[in-house]
């Protein structure tokens, strides 16, 4: 199997003023061609041996796999105030052909 060009970037935030900020930034360096923002979100962890649940806002960038690691990690781990914030890709392994072209158009 070849190695996926284009992934969808999970991120989420603890509320939507975070959320909005880590778009904004990601779509100004050209570093997504979208994000959605779903919320709210509960989730469910366990954080230092203590069970937590919080409200949060989930984002879904869609990106090119070679901006991941370099660049769109260390952007959002500039913005985001948790100590491990979730950053996880998936990779999109079929797509209608104008949509991926569009991403490559909108990234940098």
């Amino acid at each position: 199997m070849t190695e996926a060009t284009h992934i969808v970037v999970l991120i989420t935030a603890p509320s939507r003023e975070i959320a909005r900020q880590i778009a904004d930034a990601l779509l100004d360096k050209k570093l997504v061609a979208c994000v959605n923002l779903i919320a709210p979100v509960e989730s469910r962890y366990v954080w230092k041996g203590e069970r937590c649940t919080d409200e949060e806002v989930l984002l879904l960038a869609k990106t090119r796999a070679a901006l991941f690691a370099t660049q769109l990690v260390p952007t959002v781990k500039a913005l985001h105030p948790y100590e491990v914030p979730e950053i996880i890709a998936l990779p999109i392994l079929m797509g209608a052909a104008d949509y991926l072209a569009w991403i490559d158009e909108s990234t940098g």
